[in-house]
């Protein structure tokens, strides 16, 4: 067998590949081909590394030089300096990675990764995620072995328990119970599902893990399977993740041939089979019970619970359900022990949470922390702060579901109960960071705008309250807003949250409750003087040009779409505010900070 003497990693994810990661990879290979490297040289496409940012990223091994922004017009160089006269191409470093003497630091020494921990994402990055022998060769597939061989379904069960993980789905309910349920529940047929229909915006941990780690979600639903008594499992994901649904499949049919899905799997009595599910994009179907009607080929709507599908799941048998992140920590809890998973944490939130960070943030990425870690080290040293010197002014966690955490509480600990307390919620893991030039009622009604569209429409709180809020925040953002108004955005948000069927329904109102409760003075700014101070509710805003300022350059009103700027060459220029659409171009335009913005 030939090794290789250098690796080239390139980030095979969703990010780096629309950014044509993958036809960097194709002639990076056809390039050290042409010159002869083929045998001495190995190119690897693996899944997210992470700094997104940052890419398409590439990593060549033995330096570990980390190529940042790489083009297919940087192979060439990549290939003849580095690879052949062993010269690294320094422009092309991430900045962060070159120490002082101009040595290459580890990547556990930049700020990005050293405060965090990978155990879900621990393969992400590292491995082929097309080629299951890579998988096996970093322990893939033993913790399944030492189950089957080793431990009883109770031992497996207890150990879940005793590790102390708890759903990563957004609810935190305890996994290990979950599962003893599921167990205990009487049933001729049992199924394990995983929930891969990550619908949150901006929101991409789940898909990431399948697209970086397929197998390590594989071998723990088989665990899961022979914990609870189930031979049939089902990966409901999202057709609009064709990367992950390609490699899930790829790696379904390795573990067929390898003998690790199927029937007698490693010569014991446990057989287990896999099947995908394609959701078509419906938010709802992110509900446990909407996701399993789906699977079963029904229109995708909540079912009244109980009964919990523990109990009553698919095709009204008792089914496990967890998500993706959930289930890629679980062959690392059976190799290192509950004791080693539960060390790592908080004392009600053990382990490690994978967060999309995302919004006003310079490092937008993939991060996994240890439960606890406050908001600032993610905003701060994790993310590197809000670009362009803004400051940071809040961000939202668990998605449509969640809620806005104020500048006020940014030391607050990410871990479930912190969360609640404050009026937010972990979620699937979504973390979007907001400046001082976001408008946080227009965030309220953005996300209100979203959980509107993606409502299943089956109970009335949810099908016409959340209608109902969204249209009082759009006459406030325009002007038209009481004080009265506030009283009854609240009203109507408890009123949607007692009442509705399912989360979707029971969490919509979550970021108007707490950008009321932190951000009530913008509110009545947009009421009592009908002004937006963050200047961005259109509605509310009026442009307009200093005369000592402007040069008479005419840049803005040759640029003006609707023809609202007139004036001389060389004289101060006007705009009208009849004709003026407020869309800013004459800002962006004008070079001398002559347009005012009120």
């Amino acid at each position: 067998m030939d090794i290789a003497r250098s690796h080239v990693l390139i980030c095979g994810g969703t990010g780096c590949t629309s950014s044509k990661s993958d036809q960097i990879a194709a002639k990076m290979e056809a390039k050290i081909k042409s010159e002869g490297l083929d045998k001495e040289v190995k190119v690897v496409q693996t899944g997210c590394f992470g700094l997104c940012a940052l890419g398409p990223i590439m990593v060549v091994y033995p330096e570990g030089a980390f190529y940042s922004k790489v083009t297919v017009d940087d192979v060439d160089e990549i290939v003849e300096e580095h690879l052949l006269k062993g010269r690294i191409v320094k422009r092309l470093l991430y900045d962060e990675t070159i120490a002082e003497n101009e040595e290459i630091k580890s990547l556990n020494e930049v700020n990005f990764y050293k405060k965090q921990k990978r155990v879900a994402l621990r393969n992400c990055g590292v491995i082929d995620p097309e080629n299951i022998d890579e998988y096996i060769a970093f322990d893939g597939y033993k913790a399944l072995g030492k189950v089957l061989t080793e431990m009883t379904p109770e031992q497996v069960i207890e150990t879940i328990k005793a590790s102390g993980l708890r759903g990563r789905g957004g609810a935190g309910f305890p996994t290990g119970m979950k599962w003893d349920f599921t167990a205990k529940a009487e049933g001729d047929q049992k199924y394990v599902a995983c929930n891969a229909d990550e619908g949150d915006p901006g929101a991409f941990m789940d898909r990431s893990v399948l697209e970086g780690d397929p197998h390590s979600v594989i071998e723990a639903m088989a665990i899961a399977a022979y914990a609870v008594g189930a031979n049939q499992g089902f990966i409901y994901i999202r057709a609009e993740y064709p990367i992950a649904v390609q490699r899930l499949n790829i790696a379904i049919k390795q573990a067929k041939e390898y003998g690790l899905l199927g029937n007698n799997i490693f010569g014991t009595d446990f057989s287990f089979d896999l099947e995908l599910r394609l959701g078509a994009g419906a938010f709802v179907c992110g509900e446990e019970t909407a996701l399993l009607t789906s699977i079963e080929g029904k229109r995708g709507e909540p079912r009244p619970r109980p009964p919990f599908p523990a109990v009553k799941g698919l095709w009204m048998k008792p089914t496990l359900l967890n998500n993706v992140e959930t289930y890629a920590n679980i062959c690392q809890i059976i190799l290192n022990g509950a004791d080693w998973f539960s060390s790592i944490g908080t004392e009600k939130s053990k382990g490690t949470k994978v967060f999309a960070l995302g919004g006003k943030i310079n490092n937008t990425g993939l991060v996994e922390i240890p439960m606890g870690t406050t908001l600032r080290e993610i905003v701060e040293e994790i993310g590197g702060g809000c670009p362009n010197g803004k400051k940071f002014k809040a961000a939202q966690t668990g998605g449509p579901s969640g809620g806005c955490i104020p500048a006020s509480l940014i030391d607050t600990p990410i871990d479930y109960d912190s969360l609640i307390a404050i009026g937010s919620m972990m979620g699937s893991g979504g973390l979007i960071v907001m400046d001082e030039d976001n408008c946080m009622v227009d965030i309220a009604k953005f996300f209100l705008e979203f959980t509107v569209d993606e409502s299943c429409g089956k109970c009335t709180p949810c099908r016409i309250g959340t209608k109902r809020l969204y249209e009082i925040l759009d006459k406030i953002t325009k002007g038209q807003g009481t004080m009265e108004d506030l009283d009854k955005l609240e009203e109507l948000s408890n009123s949607i949250k007692t009442g509705s069927l399912c989360g979707l329904g029971q969490s919509a109102p979550n970021p108007v409750l707490s950008t009321l409760r932190y951000f009530r003075d913008e509110y009545e700014a947009h009421v009592k003087e009908k002004r937006c101070p963050a200047g961005v509710c259109k509605d509310l805003l009026s442009y307009s040009i200093i005369a000592d300022k402007c040069k008479g350059c005419s840049a803005c009103s040759r640029k003006c779409p609707v023809g609202a700027i007139s004036g001389e060459i060389k004289s101060p220029f006007v705009i009208d505010s009849n004709k003026c659409i407020k869309c800013g171009a004459c800002m962006d335009t004008c070079k001398f900070g002559a347009i005012e913005k009120k």
